[in-house]
């Protein structure tokens, strides 16, 4: 069965009243954690019967904010899977877990209102206007 990854972000945000993936997490009970990560921007890991979000201390807040959504949605979507975010290349894998965590993440942080109600932007300047890298458009759904 194929996931409505739209329609499932769509329910946490209206459960939950926000958009805001660090809120999220403390509904659903996730720990995050911040640390030296080396060359990784953040993980999600199943210990114990835990889901732990790791994120690198030295994210700016956009992009801490773009590896939460994206690890948050390995524990929702993935939970008992060890996920790793690499810096400057999750965006381009393309691997199944990989793509609906991206898509999970662009979901979350680019409402479609702001698409809507700026039809003369393009995507790539949508993504910036909400602060992010280009590249989470091309998983943004209609």
């Amino acid at each position: 069965m194929k996931k409505d990854i739209k329609k499932l972000v769509q329910y946490y945000i209206n459960k939950f009243d926000t958009r805001n993936p660090f809120e999220l997490a403390e509904y659903l009970n996730v720990e995050v954690m911040t640390g030296p990560l080396g060359g990784r921007a953040g993980c999600y890991m199943f210990i114990k019967n835990h889901k732990c979000i790791f994120l690198n201390e030295d994210l700016e807040d956009h992009e801490r904010t773009l590896v939460m959504a994206h690890e948050l949605a390995h524990s929702i979507l993935h939970r008992k899977q060890n996920c790793y975010f690499i810096r400057n290349q999750t965006l381009l894998l393309t691997s199944k877990f990989e793509i609906e965590a991206n898509t999970f993440a662009a979901e979350l942080l680019i409402p479609d209102e702001l698409i809507s109600d700026n039809p003369e932007l393009t995507a790539e300047q949508v993504a910036r206007l909400a602060g992010y890298n280009a590249a989470i458009m091309k998983f943004k759904k209609p």
